[in-house]
């Protein structure tokens, strides 16, 4: 992925990832990601937006972003990201982990590699009840969960310390998507 100079100090690249962004009206539009950096991005838009223009945006793999329209152009805008420290050092190590991914091209399979973590319980909150679940996998952006408590798909749970969206059904239980991707190296931690 070759680097962009948009003249900051941050390492800009090229990362091709579709998703959406939603304007201040609560109006949301599909985009697709043309580069980013830990300060900025740039997307591809079907509507012109104003500079200075707050919007938030979701990609895979990167997970919700607000900011600022900096520039805009015909068919696409770069905003400056507005994050805190430890949201700008989360991002910088998925950026760094999309890299470093030996099979990148890929990403349009399974999401995130999953990790069996062998006999290992978590709790699973849904409002006032709790729910020990068997641990069946993890990845960067979600978990299988052994258990015969079934919410409805798109319920809204804690798993461990991670909220959570129930994602499907199985077999054995559950899969649930973090709202958040999580960095490779905080996984081990996640639920202690």
């Amino acid at each position: 992925m070759p680097d962009v100079d948009f003249g900051d100090r941050y390492r800009t690249m090229e990362l091709a990832l579709q998703g959406r962004f939603m304007r201040t009206d609560k109006s949301e539009y599909p985009a697709k990601m043309i580069t980013i950096s830990v300060a900025e991005m740039q997307m591809t838009s079907p509507v012109l937006l104003a500079p200075k223009e707050k919007v938030v945006a979701y990609f895979e793999h990167v997970g919700l972003i607000d900011g600022a329209v900096d520039r805009v152009y015909e068919s696409s805008f770069s905003m400056c990201l507005n994050i805190t420290t430890r949201k700008r050092e989360k991002l910088a190590a998925q950026l760094t982990w999309l890299i470093n991914r030996s099979d990148f091209t890929g990403l349009e399979g399974r999401r995130h590699e999953r990790i069996a973590v062998g006999n290992k319980t978590v709790t699973m909150q849904l409002g006032e009840r709790a729910v020990q679940c068997a641990l069946l996998d993890i990845s960067l952006s979600g978990a299988s969960l052994g258990t015969h408590f079934r919410p409805v798909i798109g319920t809204e749970v804690i798993v461990g310390m991670q909220h959570a969206v129930v994602r499907r059904h199985h077999d054995h239980g559950i899969g649930v998507q973090f709202l958040q991707v999580q960095e490779a190296n905080a996984l081990q931690s996640l639920f202690d």
